[in-house]
C-alpha cells in the first residue's frame, strides 16, 4: 500500500573527509536558510503508518492546524492530504504589532498511494494536533473453485 522510498540513497562508498563540508557548502550557498532552520522539514510533515490487520492506520503531526485548514482529497488511488497555516503577519491589524516571527506557515502536503484501500470506508479524526485515518484494506476476493463437466 505504501511505497517507502528513502531520499538519502546512496551507494557505499570509500571515505571522504570532505563529504560532510562539501554537503554543508552546497546547502549553505544554495538554500542559505534551509542550512540552519532545515526548511526542508517544512515542506512535509510527519507520519507514521501501521498495520492493524484489516486496515492501516495512519497518524500525521499538524500540531497548530484548525481542523478547517486540514484538507484530506482523493482522486483515483490516491490520497492528498493538505494543510495551510497562516501567518499573524497577514493580519493587517496585527502586522505592526509583530516584533519577530518564526514559527512556519504556509502549505504543506503528502500523498498516499491507496492501493488495496477501501476507499469509501476511509474516517478521519483530528484530535491534539494529530490528524489520525482509519484505512480499511480492500477484502480479496477468493474466486471460487468449481469443476467443468465434459460433454
Amino acid at each position: 500500500m505504501f511505497e517507502v522510498i528513502s531520499r538519502k540513497n546512496h551507494p557505499v562508498s570509500a571515505y571522504n573527509p570532505f563529504r560532510e563540508m562539501e554537503e554543508f557548502e552546497r546547502n549553505f550557498f544554495g538554500n542559505p536558510i534551509g542550512a540552519f532552520f532545515g526548511s526542508k522539514d517544512l515542506a512535509e510533515f510527519k507520519t507514521d503508518v501501521t498495520d492493524e490487520g484489516d486496515y492501516y492506520l495512519l497518524e500525521a503531526d499538524l500540531p497548530g492546524f484548525d481542523k478547517k485548514d486540514i484538507h484530506l482529497d482523493i482522486n483515483g488511488d490516491t490520497l492528498t492530504v493538505s494543510a495551510e497555516r497562516h501567518s499573524k503577519v497577514e493580519d493587517k491589524d496585527k502586522k505592526d504589532k509583530v516584533l519577530r516571527v518564526e514559527r512556519s506557515y504556509g502549505s504543506y502536503t503528502r500523498t498516499f498511494d491507496l492501493t488495496g484501500i477501501d476507499a469509501n470506508d476511509i474516517s478521519a479524526k483530528y484530535e491534539n494536533g494529530v490528524l489520525t485515518l482509519r484505512l480499511p484494506k480492500k477484502l480479496e476476493i477468493v474466486p471460487e473453485s468449481r469443476r467443468l463437466e465434459i460433454e
